[in-house]
């Protein structure tokens, strides 16, 4: 996780009531941010000291997070070269407290496996178009 937050976050930060924290916590807490879409998201993080497992929870209030907010919330709380993750896990382990919210996750005492990157697309292609992709 990086070492600290964007001054972007720290502004949403809840700073009252049961989950009200401030800057000495870290990058530990509740926010409230607007993404770059324009979109409210609704932010808790942990750094893991007690569960060996970074942690953040995204929600909104309609649906969840789509692809773009997700990578940009990434963004905020770990450094690029890191490897996050969200898990499916098996259905008998779901838990499901709140409809619109995804989760991101990162082990602090291990490296995540990741696939070979030809199994994710063709690093030579470059990003495609998003319109012409739709065509």
């Amino acid at each position: 996780m990086k070492n600290k937050l964007s001054d972007k976050m720290e502004s949403g930060r809840v700073r009252r009531g049961p989950y009200g924290s401030n800057s000495s916590y870290g990058l530990c807490g509740m926010f409230h941010v607007t993404a770059p879409g324009g979109a409210t998201l609704f932010i808790m993080s942990g750094d893991g000291e007690d569960t060996g497992w970074e942690h953040v929870s995204v929600s909104k209030k309609r649906h969840p997070p789509n692809w773009e907010e997700m990578c940009w919330v990434k963004n905020q709380f770990w450094n690029d070269d890191e490897c996050v993750v969200q898990y499916h896990p098996p259905k008998a382990s779901y838990v499901n407290n709140m409809a619109t919210c995804l989760h991101l996750w990162r082990p602090k005492l291990i490296m995540v496996p990741q696939p070979p990157d030809i199994l994710v697309g063709i690093k030579s292609l470059g990003e495609l178009d998003k319109e012409k992709a739709a065509t």
